[in-house]
């Protein structure tokens, strides 16, 4: 075998087994809290399914912030991008579109910069999709106790997944802190998460849904307008998602995430009344997303 055979061999294998394209993106929302993102990406190190990347949207962190991402991508055991944008304000919606743009994976999955995915969180995502179709997990609220005391290992030991619900339900019933702690039981191939994912279908959180990457495309991505947050990113998507023919089917315990203990937000007028017009119009597509040629 001649040695220029070989290197093409070499280089088909290695093509192979070290740069095959993703099948998922996973798409993190994301700003300066460094901590809690290494925290996801502890638990994105132990996920059963592996042929996922990683884009990181930054809207628009400290340089610090930025330079300690890079470093922590670096170890990771999955491809990691960080798409960035300058800090303007709340602009969650426009490098959420950034991200779509430079993610590789015809799946998208979504979620929030402060919620931990289970095990199986990518897999159920995947192993479930259908096109014209969105996906909607659900997340536990953790407490403010639990979520000061987690760490990347007690994470990568599956913490969360051992013992979280007798703590959480605890802490419900003394402090009455952290809720939806009967969200973390995980079903996996069950005929019960069937009869259970039926019974009412559940909207959308901007924090845990997937779809095509095609589908989001045929949308447009998310509505720009919105630039404060609460309402918008999630609720508009699922609204505009129904008016295209899509249908959105519910992954409560099956793609499971722990969210990290905050105060609610503050929801805004103005958002209200975007939303509200874009429910008026009954429209899937938005002129205000990743393509602004028909503006």
């Amino acid at each position: 075998m001649s040695a220029v055979c070989f290197s093409f061999i070499y280089f088909n294998i290695y093509y192979i087994v070290y740069v095959k394209k993703p099948e998922v993106s996973l798409i993190i929302s994301f700003y300066n809290d460094i901590y809690w993102l290494k925290l996801i990406l502890a638990g994105l190190e132990r996920q059963s399914f592996t042929n996922f990347e990683v884009i990181i949207a930054d809207d628009g962190s400290r340089p610090e912030i930025v330079r300690e991402i890079e470093a922590v991508s670096a170890s990771a055991n999955f491809p990691v991008t960080e798409i960035w944008h300058e800090d303007v304000g709340w602009r969650k919606n426009i490098i959420l579109n950034k991200a779509i743009i430079a993610s590789s994976g015809d799946y998208l999955i979504f979620i929030d910069g402060d919620c931990i995915p289970h095990r199986h969180f990518i897999r159920e995502h995947y192993l479930n999709r259908q096109k014209k179709t969105i996906l909607a997990g659900r997340r536990v609220n953790l407490s403010s106790r639990v979520s000061a005391k987690l760490t990347p290992a007690l994470v990568r030991k599956g913490k969360l997944e051992k013992g979280l619900l007798f703590s959480l339900f605890l802490h419900k019933m003394l402090f009455k802190d952290g809720s939806h702690a009967e969200n973390g039981v995980y079903l996996g191939n069950t005929w019960l998460k069937k009869k259970l994912n039926n019974k009412k279908k559940k909207g959308i959180l901007g924090s845990n849904f997937s779809m095509y990457k095609e589908d989001m495309i045929a949308l447009n991505g998310f509505d720009e307008r919105y630039v404060l947050p609460a309402v918008g990113e999630d609720t508009d998507v699922n609204h505009r998602a129904i008016f295209a023919g899509y249908e959105i089917r519910t992954l409560k315990h099956l793609a499971i995430q722990y969210h990290k203990y905050h105060e609610k937000l503050e929801r805004s007028s103005k958002n209200t009344e975007i939303l509200e017009m874009n429910i008026a119009e009954r429209k899937g597509y938005t002129k205000y997303g990743i393509r602004k040629e028909d503006l």
